[in-house]
């Protein structure tokens, strides 16, 4: 039987980039500094006003397919994970397979799902390894959710920021993901959504949690989304561990979805740790949802931060609720 593993990653984030100052000219009245102490976000790239995920999905897989000499006939399925796909239907994934060159005898498809999507898109991708049914999945996580928020929304504008990444995931015959868990607690749904544009007319949509303060369409309930993280993922990590039959010391690092600096800091003390064993790598990036954890690694490997044959716990939660993890026992630390 052959198994995933986590090859090459590379990133795209669009041109624009919006600063803490940026936003300080424009309401003076907001607290920047206050917000960035409780994001650690200090900047994020917005998209442009035509440009949407796939757009941003496809020039980061082309750059993974040139900085690393893949042949895009080599692959044999494209895992697309996005809220903010480009229409209902058809499938962004068809249209990235033609835009990428990519095998008509690829299989390709969208998931929609947020902040624990890059976790499910690895299971998945395991899933078809080990059936036989790949060998070579190109696994692309991509969010444009700027397209939600209105343009004077303090809650969330500081918050969430465009990008994506192509991360190729290639057969081997040593396991390298273990004691994959998985959650979702639907009543959560009203903490972080949008309400309209789906086939559910708005009149009869989930209502926001509490009193919608803002015009955007993003609603978000920053408080419940903590509590519900904070009593979720301690839970999640020990049945990981149990699952892989392994104990917390043999842990290297906590990769964690990058959601806020104050959200992590809290599980950081939940779970005993210090930032240098869970990075904390939102600063110039804000919160990309599904593509926090594959830009996250492919930071720490370009600082040379991935011992190689590490194991590290990883995990994504959020909207939904939705969460999973796994351990990744890395064989290649930052040779990528």
């Amino acid at each position: 039987m052959k198994y995933a593993s986590i090859g090459p990653i590379a990133i795209h984030l669009p041109e624009r980039i919006e600063t803490n100052e940026q936003l300080q000219a424009e309401f003076p009245q907001w607290d920047m500094k206050l917000i960035a102490s409780k994001t650690g976000i200090e900047q994020r790239h917005v998209a442009a006003e035509g440009e949407c995920a796939s757009d941003l999905g496809v020039k980061a897989a082309l750059r993974l397919f040139e900085e690393h000499s893949i042949d895009p006939q080599s692959i044999d399925f494209l895992l697309f994970c996005t809220q903010t796909p480009d229409y209902p239907l058809p499938t962004t994934a068809c249209l990235m397979q033609d835009r990428l060159g990519l095998p008509t005898k690829c299989g390709a498809l969208d998931f929609n799902l947020g902040c624990s999507g890059f976790i499910y898109g690895l299971a998945l991708a395991d899933g078809l390894i080990r059936s036989g049914v790949a060998r070579r999945v190109l696994f692309i996580t991509a969010e444009t959710y700027s397209k939600y928020i209105a343009p004077d929304d303090r809650s969330i504008r500081t918050i969430f920021g465009d990008g994506a990444a192509a991360t190729l995931i290639e057969a081997s015959d040593k396991q390298e993901l273990f004691g994959f868990q998985f959650g979702t607690d639907g009543s959560g749904a009203d903490t972080l959504l949008v309400g309209e544009g789906g086939a559910r007319p708005t009149e009869d949509a989930i209502q926001p949690r509490h009193r919608k303060r803002w015009s955007s369409r993003l609603y978000m309930d920053g408080p419940s989304l903590i509590s519900f993280t904070v009593g979720a993922v301690p839970q999640l990590v020990e049945n990981i561990l149990a699952a892989a039959a392994m104990e917390r010391e043999q842990l290297d690092l906590y990769l964690f979805h990058q959601a806020t600096r104050k959200m992590l800091e809290q599980l950081q003390e939940r779970l005993g740790l210090d930032e240098k064993r869970m990075p904390i790598e939102l600063s110039k990036y804000g919160n990309t949802v599904s593509a926090t954890i594959p830009i996250l690694i492919h930071d720490l490997r370009k600082q040379g931060r991935l011992a190689p044959r590490r194991k590290h716990v990883m995990v994504g939660f959020g909207v939904g609720w939705s969460w999973g993890g796994c351990i990744w026992q890395d064989p290649y630390g930052s040779r990528w």
